[in-house]
């Protein structure tokens, strides 16, 4: 898996002074926990934007002022309800004998049939949570619908991999192709038309 380097300060002092000064100068207050102890540090707001605004999943490498690096992950991040701004971010930190769980992006290659005869392709899972030790970690996991037909689907139990595993039931949907409501609509009326010309009316306004 791709990896981004975010460079910061390791923090002395966290309290809500002193990370209320740190937002006005636009430093973001993260925690890295999964260590033998946590690790508080701050970071300028632009240095997230290729880690937080990307449909992509990436690992972290945290090199701070005092020369200390940490491999990580995003773990959580809270935003500002109005202004949409960086608040906070935990990150939780990798060992390479440590199995973690990490959402990973689907992508989806290839070209329905159904979806050619008239349906509709729809993404259920736009992520799917695996657990893997981090050497293990895929960029994405790739769903091809080449083989799906109006009605058919993927599972997740069909991307089975030895080297990670799936924390969604075997049975959870990734992507299916449905009937469109366009087709679903002229099939209604369709069946309202053959109902109407069957009816006793129908045949009586006939004679």
């Amino acid at each position: 898996m791709k990896s981004i380097t975010i460079n910061g300060s390791q923090r002395e002092s966290v309290g809500k002074v002193s990370t209320k000064a740190l937002r006005n100068a636009g430093m973001v207050p993260c925690v890295v926990y999964g260590g033998d102890k946590a690790v508080h540090f701050s970071a300028a707001e632009l240095a997230f934007s290729k880690l937080v605004y990307t449909p992509n999943a990436h690992t972290v490498v945290i090199a701070l002022d005092n020369g200390t690096t940490l491999n990580a992950i995003l773990q959580d991040i809270q935003f500002h309800p109005v202004s949409d701004k960086i608040l906070h971010i935990d990150f939780y930190q990798l060992f390479d004998d440590k199995e973690v769980s990490m959402n990973i992006p689907v992508n989806i290659i290839g070209s329905a049939p159904g979806v050619m005869a008239g349906g509709v392709l729809s993404r259920n899972q736009r992520k799917l949570r695996v657990r893997a030790l981090p050497a293990n970690l895929p960029d994405f996991i790739e769903a091809n619908v080449s083989e799906l037909n109006i009605g058919s689907k993927l599972v997740v139990s069909e991307f089975a991999n030895e080297n990670y595993t799936f924390l969604q039931p075997e049975n959870t949907v990734v992507a299916q192709v449905r009937v469109s409501r366009a087709a679903m609509k002229a099939a209604q009326d369709e069946a309202k038309a053959e109902a109407n010309s069957d009816s006793p009316a129908a045949e009586v306004a006939a004679e």
